[in-house]
């Protein structure tokens, strides 16, 4: 068919074979523009080289009217398929030609592409020679090293992707492995060529891999590793989308790998790349081998030159080394004596300067100092390039005060500082330092001043090894209280050490060896300070930070062993203030030291006892076969801290309460466990004092039905729940109201309408009761505004508000807010409010007196009843306890008859009313009436009720 014209065909369909690229891949696109409008053409080949593939595509049924199939042996064996198709019939001409192009088309194609191969190929072989010649050059050029691989690396890059590129080198025999050379887009981590990594056989990544192995591998890395069981860790760095690794042989020997890698294409590496980077790799290891072997005789030519040097250098780096050693240890020992020798504050800060200069930069070097009251900051020496003076200041935000705050040495350059200024943490005061460094100056554990360096040059900048050196120089400045207890050690240390200076320069190591001795003193003080600070200053024992500190380490133990038992007993003192009271304070710490001896002796050797403050103590009790060992280390406590001791010429018997919390794991800290080891110790106390009491569920019910309690009652305030009932007060001889008793309720929003016995101890353990307080006293003295006819009212005043200097004043002005006189109103106190602060209870009650305000002690002869109080306090009128009007009709009756009798004799005397409480049956009335008492109120006579109520109530009453 080769010679036959084709046909002539529109322009707009066929396109110019001369314009077309001869490519497979472009090669149905040409074919298809050279057929009408609407054709589909494909193309199939299949080649050793080529490969299999295809191009173009058929939307069109089988059935169209207009098809061509096309199948051949082309060039050099290569099997060629065509397949074109149009909706509608052929044009005149084209069934016999277009095949025949279309194959000769075809044919050139191919030739095209395996010729361009070839090409490539020979291209590839070419660089390839090129770039062993350049190794081969690298090898003998005595360039650096890294150097040396870098152009290694810019060569591999020419001949494949070689952007993520390593070399790694392997000792079998040592097991370590180092990183020649790294060089990664994504992987940050940086490859120190010298340092030997040592691996072990669990080492599990694609690098050791290969190495032990000696097998190249290629592909996407997450692959590999699945396929070799190898996890992802921080080891094997990022996945790549292809990954190339071969190794490098010595014999049979594998010594090291090259990796290449990629993190965009999968399918960026062929086999070609691997053989090809195989066959570099191994001139890669010859030109290693060369480029040592000429490194190890430049190494063994140096030596022997430089053995011609080394005896006179060997002595002057000796007399160097001396001289340094001599500096350093003259400077050190001169800031320790500056602590004892310095006659005044300001010629030992001068001094200081002085020495601190000559081991760092110290132009410019302030000491500031805190105020004696706090507020100020005082500068007793400063030496600066620009600030001539430093004037005294108040405390405001500067690097100086940020120093004060943390109680932690800063050092900062100017990135540093203008962080801390953007962060509203500093501000700067004087010229802009460069660099800055400041550490904090310490007495008796409080950070009361700061001693600084800085620097105007950014050339000029501090390390931390000169922020150890100002740390040392401030612990002896803070240290100086405590310079007379060393002074004979120090001066004789010294004298010692001047002595041998001046009669010979001995060997490096001796000074040494000094030096270290004074640094083991420093540590000793340093280890005078930790001990002090994890001790009680009294008794010697553990503080509570390190009670704490033990209780975590146990806590974090029983987490991983179940079975571990442990007991945290809380301790503390029945009546110890009564002993302070009584007998002073230094007969109570004499106490308190004598109670920790017992206590110590009484435990066990591995237990742990602490003082954690005033009279209470803690004992950490570890390796507990029980519960029940827990109590019986208590009540052994309990057993030695009973017996009588003699303190300051008086004969004691102490005792204490004991609680008890056991390990459990709801506990997440110690602080939990102390918590609960209050509580029970508490319960101890309310059960009689002198016991132990073990912390159960029911107590961290009670615990946690107290915390909802006192939610409760926070909340409640807020709404303004709580309204006063009011009892009617009468007299008995014909029924008649006189006033009213103001009683508290609360109205839960669940639980209903509350007494106080429910919520009155959370209320004064918490605080709250004042505000409920004044609540309540603000909706009685509204309900006497609305009700102006209705007689006296009492409201019950707890001894806390007599701890308030101004309650009389604001009682008096709620009355005159709402103009109800205060007459109307009547207050009634215990005798506890009597006895806690006579002084200003008296002034505040005669206060009220003088405003008409009467006062009322109830539950009398409960308490102490002196008589002594009746003639001190302005008391109006006493009020007979229930406890002794229940007796009147019961078995007690001829008794409370009689202290009835003598209390209603005695506040007739006195001219003082009487009002008995809790009258419940028509006998004790009666009784009552028989007794002269004029006064009383109880459910007989009514019950507590809002005010509408008790108003109703009290018109029933009222005698006609």
């Amino acid at each position: 068919m080769n010679g036959v014209p084709l046909p002539a065909l529109p322009a707009e369909s066929v396109a110019d074979p001369a314009t077309e690229a001869l490519d497979l891949a472009g090669l149905a696109e040409a074919l298809r523009r050279s057929l009408p409008a609407g054709a589909q053409v494909r193309v199939e080949w299949h080649h050793p080289e080529l490969g299999l593939g295809c191009g173009g595509e058929m939307g069109l049924p089988a059935s169209v009217p207009a098809r061509f199939r096309l199948h051949w042996a082309g060039p050099e064996g290569a099997q060629l398929a065509i397949e074109a198709a149009h909706p509608q019939p052929w044009p005149a001409g084209i069934e016999s030609h277009w095949p025949v192009f279309a194959r000769q088309l075809a044919d050139a194609a191919v030739r095209l592409e395996l010729a361009g191969r070839r090409i490539e190929s020979l291209r590839r072989s070419e660089r390839l020679q090129q770039a062993l010649y350049e190794i081969a050059d690298l090898a003998g050029s005595g360039r650096e090293l890294q150097d040396m691989l870098r152009r290694l690396h810019a060569i591999v890059g020419e001949l494949m992707y070689a952007e993520n590129f390593y070399i790694a080198l392997y000792d079998a025999h040592r097991q370590t492995m180092r990183f020649l050379y790294f060089v990664d887009q994504r992987d940050d981590w940086k490859n120190d060529p010298d340092q030997e990594i040592p691996v072990d056989d669990g080492e599990n990544t694609l690098t050791m891999y290969l190495l032990r192995s000696g097998e190249a591998m290629r592909g996407p890395s997450a692959k590999l590793r699945a396929r070799l069981g190898i996890p992802l860790s921080m080891f094997n760095g990022p996945d790549s989308a292809d990954w190339l690794g071969v190794p490098m042989r010595r014999g049979d020997q594998v010594v090291g790998a090259i990796v290449v890698q990629g993190y965009h294409d999968d399918d960026l590496y062929s086999e070609d790349d691997r053989i090809l980077l195989a066959y570099v790799a191994q001139h890669i290891l010859v030109a290693l081998d060369r480029h040592d072997a000429h490194e190890q005789l430049e190494r063994r030519v140096a030596e022997r030159t430089a053995e011609l040097q080394h005896a006179v250098e060997n002595l002057h780096a000796e007399v160097q080394e001396r001289q340094r050693a001599q500096e350093l240890q003259r400077a050190l020992f001169s800031i320790a004596e500056l602590s004892m020798t310095s006659a005044t504050l300001e010629r030992f800060y001068g001094e200081i300067h002085r020495v601190v200069g000559g081991l760092l930069y110290a132009h410019n070097f302030y000491i500031a100092m805190l105020s004696a009251d706090g507020s100020m900051l005082e500068f007793p020496y400063s030496v600066d390039e620009y600030d001539s003076t430093r004037v005294s200041r108040k405390l405001g935000g500067g690097l100086t005060e940020y120093v004060l705050a943390t109680g932690a040495p800063l050092l900062a350059d100017r990135a540093r500082i203008d962080a801390l200024q953007r962060e509203g943490k500093v501000r700067t005061f004087g010229s802009l330092a460069q660099c800055w460094l400041g550490v904090p100056l310490l007495h008796e554990g409080k950070v009361v001043g700061v001693i600084a360096v800085q620097s105007y040059s950014p050339d000029i900048v501090f390390t931390s090894r000169d922020q150890d050196l100002l740390t040392f120089v401030a612990y002896h400045i803070g240290s100086s209280l405590a310079r007379k207890q060393a002074q004979d050690r120090l001066v004789q240390a010294h004298a010692s050490l001047e002595q041998r200076v001046r009669e010979r320069t001995r060997e490096l190591a001796e000074a040494n060896a000094e030096l270290v001795e004074q640094i083991g003193e420093r540590t000793s003080a340093e280890r005078k300070l930790t001990h002090q600070a994890m001790h009680d200053a009294l008794t010697g024992l553990p503080n509570r930070v390190q009670l704490l500190e033990r209780l975590g380490r146990d806590i974090a133990q029983a987490r991983s062993g179940p079975e571990t038992c442990f007991a945290v007993l809380f301790l503390d003192l029945d009546r110890f203030k009564l002993v302070n009271d009584s007998v002073g304070h230094a007969v109570g710490d004499e106490l308190l030291i004598e109670a920790g001896r017992r206590i110590v002796g009484a435990v066990r050797g591995g237990d742990v006892v602490s003082r954690l403050g005033g009279d209470e103590f803690a004992i950490l009790a570890e390796h507990l076969e029980g519960p029940q060992m827990a109590m019986e280390l208590g009540r052994r406590v309990l057993a030695a801290l009973g017996a009588p001791v003699w303190v300051a010429g008086r004969e004691l018997f102490p005792t204490a309460s004991i609680g008890i919390a056991v390990w459990h794991p709801r506990y997440g800290s110690g602080e939990e466990m102390l918590r609960d080891a209050d509580a029970a110790m508490y319960r101890a106390k309310g059960e009689g004092r002198d016991r132990c009491a073990m912390f159960d569920e029911a107590m961290r019910e009670e615990a946690t039905r107290t915390l909802d309690m006192e939610s409760d009652l926070r909340r409640a305030i807020h709404a303004e729940a709580f309204e006063p009932y009011y009892q009617p007060i009468v007299r008995l001889g014909d029924g008649g109201q006189v006033g009213s008793e103001a009683l508290l309720r609360w109205r839960h929003e669940r639980r209903g309408v509350l007494a106080p016995g429910e919520f009155l101890d959370v209320g004064e353990d918490s605080g709250l009761i004042e505000q409920v307080d004044w609540l309540m006293y603000a909706r009685v003295v509204a309900d006497m505004a609305r009700h102006p006819d209705t007689g006296y009212v009492a409201i019950n005043v707890s001894p806390r508000h007599f701890r308030v200097p101004d309650f009389a004043h604001r009682l008096l002005g709620l009355l005159d807010a709402v103009g109800v006189s205060p007459s109307r109103l009547r207050i009634e106190i215990t005798e506890v409010a009597l006895l806690d602060d006579a002084p200003r209870t008296s002034e505040i009650l005669n206060t009220l007196r003088a405003r008409g305000i009467l006062a009322q002690l109830d539950d009398f002869g409960t308490g102490f009843s002196a008589l002594s109080y009746l003639h001190r306090f302005p008391i109006a009128c006493l009020k007979i306890d229930r406890s002794f009007v229940s007796g009147l009709d019961g078995d007690a009756q001829a008794s409370s008859v009689a202290v009835v009798r003598a209390i209603i004799a005695l506040a007739g005397s006195l001219g003082i009313e009487i009002i008995a409480e809790g009258v419940e049956t028509e006998r004790q009335r009666e009784r009552l009436m028989e007794l002269g008492c004029e006064y009383a109120q109880g459910f007989l006579l009514g019950s507590p009720a809002p005010w509408a109520e008790a108003l109703v109530s009290s018109f029933r009453r009222k005698p006609e």
